[in-house]
């Protein structure tokens, strides 16, 4: 019975690497699967771990984050259904450089990543999704690096949030952003203070742009925000 549920969910939510195996690696994977799950703001890898698993989240939200100096704390990525991360150290035979958590209540599987290093020795269409995969972080790595020291903090925060309704979307009601964000993992992801974060939020709601209440925030003008967060 287990083991008939653990395929369900390689099936339906891990299916971009499970349409790559065949039917022995995909025993392989159904076999060592270990599914895991994480209350919000728990810590899933600390950085200076040694990376063991490819983690895949299933359901919920994961941040990837680094302690800057001063212990100032950088979001670096956000993860959404259905995501692999964690593997990049393990690949540079390195421990981790950052941290990763759940920003809410999530659902992740676990792979050992000896497995899939052995299974990349004999899949060359595995081996690709992964350099397609990495590829892509560091290209959005890249600008994220340019952005965040070249933009405006206005612009800064309005990328935040469009990152943010790219990433989770809206509400049924088509306006509010499908994540609650404290002040502090706004400024997080920013680049900025959290007293920055809050005045400039101030200015996007006199300024009809957004309807905030606590930390549910509605895009009334996307229009507008995504010019001001391609402008800066």
């Amino acid at each position: 019975m287990i083991k008939a549920a653990l395929e369900k969910v390689i099936n339906e939510d891990m299916s971009e690497i499970w349409t790559l195996l065949d039917g022995d690696e995909k025993r392989k994977i159904t076999d060592n699967l270990v599914i895991h799950t994480f209350k919000k703001n728990q810590l899933i890898y600390a950085e200076g771990d040694e990376p063991e698993f490819l983690w895949c989240l299933l359901k919920g939200k994961v941040k990837k984050f680094k302690e800057g100096v001063g212990g100032r704390i950088q979001i670096l990525r956000l993860i959404r259904p259905v995501q692999y991360f964690g593997y990049r150290a393990f690949f540079a035979e390195e421990p981790y450089v950052s941290s990763a958590a759940a920003f809410e209540p999530s659902v992740l599987g676990a792979i050992p990543l000896q497995l899939v290093k052995d299974m990349i020795h004999n899949n060359i269409n595995l081996a690709w999704f992964f350099i397609r995969d990495l590829s892509r972080n560091l290209g959005g790595s890249d600008t994220k690096i340019v952005n965040l020291t070249q933009k405006h903090i206005r612009g800064r925060l309005a990328e935040a949030l469009i990152v943010l309704l790219d990433h989770y979307g809206y509400e049924d009601d088509g306006t509010t952003l499908k994540i609650y964000m404290s002040r502090e993992d706004l400024a997080n992801l920013s680049n900025m203070t959290t007293s920055n974060a809050i005045r400039t939020l101030s200015s996007f709601v006199s300024e009809h742009i957004l309807l905030v209440d606590g930390r549910r925030i509605k895009v009334i003008n996307e229009p507008i925000l995504r010019k001001i967060s391609k402008f800066g």
